[in-house]
């Protein structure tokens, strides 16, 4: 017998939340923003610093290029070429070695690196339009005077351009006998530097008195220098058959 009465089926009820979704508020915004901060901030210190290191390295093996390329011209040349010392980068002369630096042309001034085929800068530097723009990156160069003209092997460093290399402690790299000393002494006869990251000569460097600075890097000096010795340079020009 069929029941007359629908088989009722339970009540589906939906119970509709009494609360509603909270958004962020401008605290937790913040704290969250700042999180992201310190994160990135961590990830670009390391980044940068890779990126300062490369920059030294390739200034190094600049430098070092420069060097070669220095010992080359002498080869060439019997003489080291004199500083370039024109100021306008529209002039033909720009990056040139002045003909002589004799008494009437410093010895010192900045890389001939257009008689050298070398970088014109450092990994800092930024090339320049007027004559009034900063040298920023230029390659500070000083040279001995008896070497810019054809030289022996008895030739020994001028006395008015005698240069010195020293460390931040004052210890000297190269020995401060007069150039009139019997033998000569092996003074740098060529040095070249970069100011660094600060683009600023620093200790030693900041003035052109014959005294120069070679140091590891510190907060207050990032110069990156290198130097020819009057052995290594007569060294090479033996090997080459340029001297005696």
């Amino acid at each position: 017998m069929c029941n007359e009465f629908p088989m009722q089926r339970p009540a589906l009820t939906i119970l509709a939340s009494g609360s509603h979704q909270r958004g962020f508020t401008l605290i937790e915004m913040a704290v969250a923003i700042l999180i992201i901060v310190l994160l990135m901030g961590s990830l670009l210190v390391p980044l940068t610093t890779q990126v300062e290191q490369r920059k030294i390295a390739d200034t190094r093996k600049a430098l070092e290029e420069i060097r070669e390329a220095l010992i080359g011209f002498a080869i060439i040349n019997g003489r080291l070429p004199c500083p370039d010392t024109t100021t306008n980068p529209a002039d033909s002369g720009y990056g040139l070695g002045e003909t002589s630096c004799g008494a009437t042309v410093t010895a010192e001034g900045y890389l001939p690196w257009k008689t050298l085929g070398v970088a014109d800068l450092d990994a800092w530097g930024i090339k320049r339009t007027l004559t009034s723009s900063p040298r920023i990156g230029d390659w500070r160069y000083r040279v001995d005077r008896n070497f810019t003209v054809t030289f022996s092997l008895t030739t020994a460093c001028n006395t008015s351009d005698q240069l010195t290399v020293r460390d931040s402690a004052g210890a000297t790299l190269h020995s401060t006998s007069a150039c009139s000393a019997s033998p000569p002494p092996e003074r740098p006869i060529a040095i070249v530097y970069s100011a660094g990251p600060n683009t600023t000569p620093d200790g030693e460097n900041a003035s052109y008195d014959g005294i120069y600075q070679a140091d590891v890097p510190s907060p207050t000096f990032d110069d990156i220098l290198i130097w020819i010795a009057r052995p290594a340079l007569f060294n090479r020009m033996v090997a080459a058959g340029k001297l005696p």
